[in-house]
C-alpha cells in the first residue's frame, strides 16, 4: 500500500520502551533510527506525491530501509530484557 507509515515505532510498538531507551542512551542506535525514519518518510512522500524518482532508486531506498529495520529489529530483540 502506498505512503504507509514504517517508522519503527509504528513497525514494533511492543519495542516503544526499548526503542526509547536505545534512542537515548546508544548513540548508534538513536543515528541509525534517526536514518531509518528519515527514509521512511522519504519514501512515503515520494510515493504520496508522485516523485519523479525511477523504479531501481525506490526500490534501493525500500531495500536500505529493509536491511536497517532488520539491524535495528535485532538489536532492540537483544535490548528489551536489558530494559524491562
Amino acid at each position: 500500500m502506498l505512503g504507509e507509515d514504517h517508522s519503527l515505532i509504528n513497525e514494533f510498538p511492543e519495542y516503544r520502551e526499548t526503542i526509547d531507551h536505545l534512542t537515548q542512551n546508544d548513540q548508534a542506535f538513536a543515528e541509525d533510527a534517526k536514518r531509518y525514519n528519515g527514509l521512511d518518510t522519504e519514501i512515503r512522500e515520494l510515493e504520496l506525491n508522485s516523485s519523479p524518482i525511477d523504479d531501481q532508486a525506490m526500490h534501493q531506498l525500500k531495500h536500505d530501509r529493509s536491511e536497517l529495520k532488520d539491524s535495528l529489529y535485532q538489536r532492540l530483540v537483544s535490548a528489551k530484557s536489558d530494559v524491562s
